[in-house]
C-alpha cells in the first residue's frame, strides 16, 4: 500500500529528529501528517510541525485525542513515545487495520501486552514492524537464527550520566565512577523491562535471535564510552558476528541514540520510494 497518511505518536528526541529528516528527504508529499501528544507538550508539537509539516504532507495537525488519532484512519502509525504509549495505543491502531511501527521494543517484554498485538494485528491483517533503532545488522542476526544461533551476547555501555534516573543510581554512585563498572547482568527480558529508556536494543536484539531469556546482557557505566556504545557478538551456523556501534547520545536525552530517530526515517521512506534498502 502506498503511504499516504501518516500518524506519529510522540513528538520528542526521537520524533523530532526523524521528522526533520523524512521532511529533507520525501520524494512528494503525503496527504495527512497527525502527531498524537499530551496536551501539557502540545505547543512544542505545533511548533514542530509548523516548520516540518509543510515539508512532509499537504494536511498536518496535533491531535491530543486518541480517539480522533485513531478515527484518521493512518496507512502506518509510528510509535516514538516509550513503553506506556505501545501499552495505551499499540493495540487499538493494529485493531483498525493500521501498520505499526513500534520503537519502544523493550515493552514486548510484557508476555501478555506482545500476545495482544499479535492477535490485533493477525485479526485485521495490519502488520506490527519493529524498529532496528541503535542497532544495525539487524538483518543478518535474523537470518543466523534461521542457520542456528549458537552464542549471543549483548553489551550497553554509555557514559553514567545516562543511567541516571535508572536503577543504576541505587546500584553504583554515578557521579563518582571512574572506571569502567558493570551493574547488570542477567537477560535481555530483564534488562529491557527494568532500563525501559536504556536497554530497548537488548529487546531488539533478543528478538531477532533466540528469545528474551537466552541472550546475555551487560549493563555498563563507563566515564571513557564516547557514545551509547552498543556490542553483540554471535557464533552461528553461517556466519559470525562481532558488531560494536558507537551512537551519538541525543541532545534531548542522553539515554537515546541519535541514530534511532534516522532508522525510523529510513523505515518511513522505505515506504514511499520504488526502491527500499
Amino acid at each position: 500500500m502506498k503511504l499516504k497518511s501518516l500518524g506519529v505518536i510522540g513528538s520528542g528526541a526521537i520524533a523530532a529528529p526523524m521528522l526533520e529528516a523524512v521532511a529533507g528527504n520525501v520524494p512528494a508529499q503525503l496527504d495527512r501528517l497527525s502527531l498524537l501528544t499530551l496536551p501539557a507538550v502540545a505547543d512544542g508539537a505545533r511548533a514542530l510541525l509548523d516548520k516540518v509539516g509543510p515539508r512532509i504532507a499537504r494536511e498536518h495537525e496535533v491531535v491530543t485525542d486518541a480517539d480522533a488519532f485513531l478515527s484518521r484512519r493512518h496507512d502506518l502509525v509510528v510509535e516514538c513515545a516509550g513503553h506506556a504509549a505501545v501499552k495505551a495505543y499499540g493495540t487499538r491502531v493494529l485493531e483498525v487495520g493500521t501498520d505499526l511501527l513500534v520503537v519502544s521494543i523493550g515493552s514486548l517484554t510484557d508476555d501478555a501486552l506482545r500476545e495482544s498485538l499479535r492477535a490485533a494485528a493477525e485479526k485485521s491483517g495490519a502488520r506490527m514492524i519493529l524498529c532496528s533503532g541503535a542497532i544495525g545488522g539487524i538483518d543478518l542476526l535474523s537470518a543466523a537464527r534461521l542457520a542456528g544461533i549458537e552464542r549471543i551476547t549483548y553489551t550497553s555501555r554509555k557514559p553514567p550520566k545516562a543511567w541516571k534516573g535508572t536503577p543504576a543510581a541505587l546500584l553504583v554512585d554515578l557521579d563518582t565512577v571512574t572506571s569502567e563498572t558493570v551493574f547488570y547482568e542477567g537477560t535481555a527480558r530483564a534488562a529491557a523491562r527494568d532500563y525501559p529508556q536504556n536497554a530497548n536494543s537488548a529487546a531488539t536484539i533478543a528478538i531477532a535471535s533466540v528469545g528474551l531469556d537466552h541472550v546475555t546482557v551487560r549493563l555498563v557505566a563507563d566515564p571513557a564510552a564516547p557514545g551509547n556504545v552498543h556490542e553483540f557478538k554471535l557464533s552461528s551456523a553461517c556466519a559470525d558476528m562481532d558488531v560494536r556501534i558507537v551512537g551519538k547520545p541525543s541532545p534531548d536525552n542522553p539515554k537515546t541514540s541519535m541514530s534511532t530517530a534516522y532508522t525510523v526515517a529510513r523505515e518511513i521512506l522505505n515506504r514511499l520510494s520504488p526502491i527500499a534498502i
